[in-house]
């Protein structure tokens, strides 16, 4: 039985065309009041039932966690597919960001879609809808994108922050007072504030560490100092693209090491709880088939395995999904349901096989993400 594709009322792709409309003072489906200026604040990795654990160390965060202001990520439960899905309003199926990496079969490879964008892969075209800041800008909406410097011209950001002006700080704190800054620069608008620190923390240390603890204690308290400077008619939402779970290392698969579950794969793409394996072109149907029933035989009493046609069909990647957009999808999906990530053997430079948080799959873990409600929109 695979899983059901809508987990909660609203997703992540509500978030910001909600706070869109509330700028523009119509109604939207978050029944946000109309306000001048919006805050959308993701914080990367904070999933619902982390910041519940925790709950001791986020005083003014945690008690604001309802069944109410709980909301649903997609899947693939990952940074790349959930950020476009919240800056652009659609499903992986229509973006086009349908994993962390993803075969780009034009040039014959996997692209890792956060950091792999080069000058084979134009962010313009590969991210294939408008953004929502785009549409804000067309309605005489001024949009700001802040995060790190770094991220300032990557092809990620000019893929799904393209019509926001990017501002940037180094630390969490700094960001919070750029958000401030532009509040009082602007008579209306929307922003865009991005803290990536719990992210990273989760998947070098694990959410259950003392990094992530001590980070989400610095979250809460700048949220706690950032809310009172709020004005009449600002409001913001903070909200998350995935969550996270921890996955020991002797919960890591090695699935290269059955010979049956990699005969005729050309590319492994998606992330080790997500994965997307791609044939060779000259595979035949009986060698698919057989590959396909082996993965259930061998791993389905602890992962989802389904070939493209049936994601497509059940929905994974949204209601609809594009013709261009189809052979991004790998011909097998194992999405992991117990607490395991996957991982190739044979790639001896894999650094990830040394992360502890994990992400991409469809546990309540990765998909209950927080939408929380601040100022004007309290």
């Amino acid at each position: 039985m695979l899983p059901a594709t809508k987990t909660h009322r609203f997703s992540l792709a509500d978030v910001v065309p909600s706070s869109l409309l509330a700028i523009a003072h119509e109604p939207n489906p978050l029944s946000l009041p109309p306000v001048e200026k919006a805050i959308v604040l993701l914080v990367d990795g904070l999933g619902a039932s982390a910041l519940t654990a925790r709950a001791g160390h986020a005083r003014t965060l945690a008690p604001m966690l309802t069944a109410a202001s709980t909301i649903g990520a997609r899947f693939p439960s990952t940074t790349a597919s959930a950020l476009a899905s919240l800056t652009t309003g659609e499903t992986p199926g229509i973006h086009g960001l349908v994993g962390y990496s993803v075969f780009d079969a034009a040039n014959d490879r996997v692209v890792n879609q956060l950091s792999g964008w080069d000058a084979r892969l134009d962010p313009a075209s590969w991210q294939r809808v408008p953004t929502l800041f785009e549409k804000a800008r067309d309605a005489g909406i001024p949009s700001f994108a802040i995060g790190s410097e770094r991220y300032r011209s990557s092809g990620f950001t000019r893929a799904v922050l393209r019509g926001a002006e990017y501002r940037s700080g180094g630390t969490m704190s700094e960001r919070f007072e750029k958000a401030r800054s532009v509040l009082d620069e602007i008579d209306r608008g929307l922003i865009y504030l991005y803290v990536p620190e719990l992210d990273q923390a989760g998947h070098s240390a694990g959410w259950q560490s003392p990094l992530w603890t001590t980070l989400l204690e610095e979250l809460d308290r700048t949220v706690r100092s950032f809310t009172p400077t709020l004005g009449r008619g600002e409001g913001m939402l903070l909200t998350a693209d995935h969550g996270v779970l921890d996955v020991p290392h002797n919960s890591q698969v090695l699935f290269d090491t059955e010979p049956r579950l990699i005969d005729g794969i050309r590319f492994i793409a998606g992330e080790p709880r997500a994965l997307q394996l791609h044939f060779e072109p000259d595979a035949s149907s009986d060698l698919r088939a057989t590959v396909l029933a082996s993965w259930r035989e061998i791993e389905g009493s602890r992962s989802w395995t389904v070939s493209r046609a049936e994601a497509i069909e059940s929905g994974w990647f949204g209601p609809s999904v594009d013709s261009e957009v189809i052979p991004r999808i790998g011909d097998i999906i194992i999405a992991a349901r117990k607490n395991i990530a996957y991982y190739d053997s044979r790639v001896v430079t894999n650094t990830g096989r040394n992360m502890v948080g994990q992400h991409g799959s469809w546990s309540s873990d990765e998909l209950a993400i927080p939408l929380l409600r601040f100022g004007a929109f309290a």
